[in-house]
């Protein structure tokens, strides 16, 4: 699933950093030292947003059009786009069904102990 939303950036003319806003997922902001490294910090941020939403079963707002997004002042508006797929694979909490062959040693002594492997692992 690749999803695109506008982001508002605003440069600290001071520092040179930049703030990042996602006016379509409410909360969600962040930053970077510089406009490349606030791109990154906004997909993480916005993936991570969206991929919460996912795993609870919400539904996820729509992407607002471009030119509807209207910055503050000094800022200017992009868009993001996000891979949420690779993102979920990466960070998500799905559990992924793995298959292994142990020593029948470490079985009987699991057994006998009352180990659950897949607590362990």
């Amino acid at each position: 699933m690749k999803l695109t939303y506008p982001v508002c950036f605003y440069e600290d003319e001071e520092s040179g950093s930049y703030a990042v806003e996602i006016p379509d997922l409410p909360g969600c902001v962040t930053g970077g030292d510089t406009l490349a490294d606030a791109i990154l910090m906004g997909v993480d941020a916005a993936s991570g947003w969206i991929l919460t939403e996912l795993e609870e079963c919400r539904s996820i707002p729509p992407a607002s059009a471009i030119d509807a997004i209207q910055p503050d002042s000094g800022g200017f508006v992009s868009l993001l786009v996000l891979d949420m797929d690779t993102y979920a694979e990466r960070y998500g909490n799905k559990a992924v069904r793995k298959n292994l062959t142990i020593p029948a040693w470490l079985n009987t002594f699991a057994e006998a102990n009352h180990i659950n492997f897949s607590q362990v692992l």
